[in-house]
């Protein structure tokens, strides 16, 4: 090889590497690191809820995954009588062991604190930190029925007792999602299995054992579970908390880039 070529091939890589390096320096701290996410939606809604808080996750390079609860969303085929809390913690569960997830930021949205909760008793050795979205925070032996809004807790009553397996979502704009995506939201919303909601849950406390925990609250959305559990993390050091004024209920929906931007902060 003449000296020609060898220098050629030293400057081309130098470039190479120089160019490397300044298209890293723009990069954000947060996204230099690949991260591990687990997204996990709430009552009558689906995977598809996290669409646009998972693509923005997806484009700074972070590993997202918003599996869909059985019975619900385009899952909602196989609703039956015997789903409870014990499956959907197993849907998530099984996600993590099958994908072999390490690391995990579990971010769960309203209901989905019941079953994450359930989760991180048989997973906490792969979780690395999470966020509870204006969700329950359930202690041992409770059960979501005694916590659900009037509304959920008269038509979970009501269609129990027509022997019926689930009841019908409400409107989005009891969860006072912005009016431009209601239809949207309308249009994917399906059934939430009542045997959930009557399940009561054994918990030994693994969740408080986690060292980066976040609980967001949305206020404008009535629940006083939700008030409780924001004024309990609070008073408690180990949790970091925000408060989502300009949004609903459902954050991801409403204020996706603004979710993204504290999931990233807090995992």
């Amino acid at each position: 090889m003449n000296s020609a070529s060898t220098s050629r091939r030293t400057v081309l890589t130098s470039a190479t590497a120089a160019v490397g390096a300044v298209a890293f320096v723009g990069v954000p701290a947060s996204a230099r690191t690949r991260k591990t996410f687990v997204l996990v939606h709430g009552a009558f809604h689906g995977g598809w809820c996290w669409r646009r808080v998972a693509d923005l996750l997806e484009e700074r390079g972070h590993k997202v995954f918003a599996p869909t609860l059985t019975g619900l969303g385009e899952r909602s085929h196989l609703l039956n009588k015997d789903i409870n809390l014990d499956t959907h913690i197993t849907d998530i569960v099984n996600l993590i062991r099958w994908e072999d997830l390490r690391d995990i930021c579990l971010v769960v949205h309203s209901y989905g604190g019941w079953p994450g909760s359930g989760v991180v008793e048989q997973t906490r050795d792969r979780i690395s930190s999470f966020v509870w979205l204006d969700a329950f925070k359930p202690e041992d032996g409770q059960r979501g029925f005694d916590f659900a809004s009037e509304f959920s807790r008269q038509t979970l009553i009501d269609s129990a007792a027509r022997g019926e397996a689930a009841r019908p979502a409400p409107k989005a704009e009891v969860f006072l999602v912005n009016e431009k995506d209601r239809s949207w939201v309308d249009s994917k919303t399906t059934m939430q299995p009542n045997g959930v909601a009557l399940q009561p849950i054994r918990l030994t406390g693994a969740r408080e054992k986690i060292a980066k925990k976040t609980y967001i609250r949305a206020p404008r959305y009535p629940q006083p579970a939700f008030d409780k559990a924001l004024a309990d993390c609070k008073a408690d050091k180990s949790w970091r908390t925000f408060e989502a004024t300009a949004s609903g209920h459902d954050v991801m929906i409403d204020a996706p880039e603004w979710l993204a931007d504290i999931v990233l902060k807090v995992s």
